[in-house]
């Protein structure tokens, strides 16, 4: 029997006595159960994996009262369900996405149908804070751009705090922020469908497709995006990539006034304009910097640095600042990362590039002849467009994972391709085929999963592959 559910959660004190089950502990719900408990909240944290494997993840939750239900029968993860009065759920986990267990779908749709609120530790954080928020979203080039405009708050000596999908809950730190305070919110599709409130600033990259697995569709992948436009108006800004037609369709559906537009070409459709002309950055009428001291390689590059700047002008930022954080962001760990030089060659990660127009990207920003390593787990999207990218710029594929045949395949015998087993096989192949002058780029327009945990790791294992390769060469 489902319990009644309580009033929706809106300040610290309603958290008081409530039965909270916490579903997931990765650092989210690792930082939801710490904080919940200390709210007074009868927490209970469920995961499918033992207490063995999540012996690090129970040691940070210290001497918190947290009832532990690790690697349970289903029967009981059930009845903790129906015995909730707030379910708070890692961002993977909803009654939505296919990718969710069938049985889990159904236990949260019944939490649900009785009245019981599904919030995610993002959608907590942004109901209980006073903080202003500049949200980032977009379906590649996020991450750097939310970094950059922390940067540039940082170079202005304006108080704020990086956090959300980049890696770093912030739900413990929601009492503390004050209205003085900026929050730079990182925002994917996994987090923006439970918010339920928008943006000071909505900052969007690109809107392409991604996650087909989980949302079905192109069409609701992208209602997904959406969602984070639509709660930021009419009290926020919405700055839009007028490059991409993913955020010209969610440009029709706001209001014009609402809207910042930025883009390689002047813009001309509003106030507050980002755009590049004659070799400068141009932010809001004014010459920011010229193109050539920024130090991000590739087109896409630039597209993040209009964007991030133009929402840090929404946010009160002098031009001065922005220019000045620009010209010294040293780039994020796994985004066109250089990891190495030696014997001529340069080595670059971009084990970040999980479908295939950011791979595309990726190659159009070196002119430098390029040796590629690609290929992974699929994510329902077609490698057509990078094929013929990859013959326009490389002069060899190394493909390894489960999406290798399929790319070789499209590639043809337009570009000599080898097949690597692991990483370290791949980076051998490279040393011995690449040439002075050429640029070792591992840009994967795939998911890891199926040799990685992640794409970190994917990235790490290419790193250390060549600074054992960098060491040999000496």
């Amino acid at each position: 029997m489902m319990t009644a559910a309580r009033q929706p959660i809106r300040t610290i004190d309603d958290l008081d006595g409530t039965r909270i089950v916490v579903l997931g502990l990765a650092r989210s719900g690792i930082a939801a159960c710490r904080f919940l408990a200390d709210a007074g909240a009868v927490v209970v944290a469920y995961d499918r994996r033992s207490l063995a494997e999540l012996a690090d993840a129970v040691a940070e939750l210290g001497a918190h009262p947290v009832r532990l239900a690790l690697g349970v029968e289903r029967r009981e993860a059930v009845a903790l369900l129906e015995h909730a009065e707030l379910i708070v759920t890692s961002p993977s986990i909803s009654p939505h996405f296919p990718t969710t267990e069938a049985w889990l779908r159904d236990a949260l749709r019944s939490a649900q149908d009785a009245g019981v609120e599904l919030v995610s530790e993002v959608e907590l954080f942004l109901r209980l804070t006073r903080a202003r928020i500049i949200g980032v979203t977009g379906t590649k080039g996020k991450t750097t751009t939310a970094s950059l405009v922390a940067a540039i708050l940082q170079a202005a000596g304006t108080p704020n705090v990086l956090g959300g999908n980049i890696g770093t809950p912030l739900i413990e730190r929601a009492a503390e922020l004050s209205l003085d305070t900026w929050v730079v919110l990182e925002l994917s599709e996994l987090q923006l469908p439970t918010i339920s409130r928008g943006a000071d600033v909505a900052v969007y990259t690109n809107v392409g497709a991604d996650h087909l697995d989980r949302h079905g569709s192109v069409e609701a992948y992208r209602a997904v995006k959406a969602r984070l436009a639509r709660l930021s108006v009419p009290r926020g800004r919405v700055v839009l990539n007028q490059d991409d037609a993913g955020c010209r369709e969610i440009a029709a559906t706001l209001p014009a006034d609402a809207i910042a537009w930025y883009g390689h070409d002047r813009p001309g459709l509003g106030r507050d304009e980002a755009w590049i002309d004659d070799g400068w950055i141009l932010m809001a009428g004014e010459r920011l910097m010229p193109v050539r001291d920024v130090p991000l390689p590739g087109r896409h590059m630039l597209s993040n640095v209009l964007g991030a700047g133009l929402g840090a002008v929404l946010a009160g930022v002098a031009p001065a600042a922005i220019a000045e954080a620009v010209a010294g962001f040293g780039g994020v760990a796994h985004r066109l990362e250089p990891v190495g030089e030696f014997g001529g060659i340069r080595w670059v990660n971009d084990s970040q590039a999980t479908i295939p127009v950011a791979a595309i990207a990726a190659l159009e920003a070196f002119e430098a002849p390029i040796v590629l390593i690609a290929g992974g787990q699929a994510k329902g999207l077609a490698f057509d467009g990078l094929a013929d990218a990859i013959a326009r710029h490389a002069r060899l594929a190394i493909l390894m994972g489960e999406t290798a045949d399929e790319m070789a395949a499209l590639i043809g015998d337009r570009v000599p391709v080898e097949r690597a087993t692991d990483m370290d096989a791949a980076v051998a192949i490279a040393v011995r085929r690449a040439l002075p002058g050429d640029v070792v780029l591992l840009s994967p327009a795939a998911a890891s999963f199926d040799m990685f945990t992640d794409y970190a790791a994917r990235g790490e294992a290419f790193r250390g592959a060549v600074r054992e390769a960098a060491e040999s060469a000496r």
